[in-house]
């Protein structure tokens, strides 16, 4: 998994709701975005610039964090983003710190290799889940996963119950379907031709 580095500033919290809410305006009004890191002996509140986070967020790929807060380094992940659901600018960011001893749930993209036999006899390849969650210790979850679909016959689907991957647990239901060979209308016409 690739690392990111961001710089945060450490943010005071207000004790009177009030005054948070107008504290928060105003930071999200200097483009700056509030962040809470999680995980470590304390929780740590801090902003990140709009700037800073852009190829973090607005990318398929995941990333480790490399966060430094005043200074001090640490690394992470980032567990949620909250958007504005109408002009869709992130309000808040939540960040996980990671460690070598403890494993992490984490979306990681899917990615089909190879030729798959029903398409080959006139069915059409269709990804259902771009993204799997798996736990394992940070530093062992790849950058995707990567499934070969030469074996997929037509009209034939793969589950998550299928799947193996080295040293992760998949979280997502067995039963889910991560891709299928979909008959077409010219593959279900020579079907019934033949």
């Amino acid at each position: 998994m690739k690392t990111f580095e961001l710089e945060g500033k450490g943010r005071e919290i207000v004790a009177r709701s009030a005054d948070q809410k107008r504290a928060l305006k105003a930071m999200r009004k200097n483009n700056e975005i509030p962040a809470v890191l999680y995980g470590g002996e304390k929780v740590t509140h801090f902003t990140v610039t709009k700037e800073a986070v852009r190829k973090l967020v607005y990318t398929p790929e995941i990333f480790v964090v490399e966060l430094s807060i005043d200074g001090n380094k640490t690394m992470a992940i980032v567990k949620d983003i909250q958007f504005q659901p109408v002009t869709d600018e992130i309000l808040h960011m939540d960040f996980l710190e990671v460690s070598k001893d403890k494993a992490v749930v984490m979306e990681v993209p899917v990615v089909l290799e190879g030729h798959a036999e029903g398409v080959k006899a006139g069915g059409k390849l269709s990804l259902q889940m771009r993204k799997l969650k798996v736990k394992a210790v940070y530093d062992q979850i790849p950058e995707k996963l990567t499934i070969n679909v030469d074996h997929l016959g037509l009209g034939k689907t793969m589950q998550v119950g299928a799947l193996h991957f080295e040293g992760l647990e998949l979280m997502n239901a067995k039963n889910a379907v991560v891709c299928a060979v979909q008959l077409t209308r010219a593959a279900r016409g020579a079907q019934a031709k033949g």
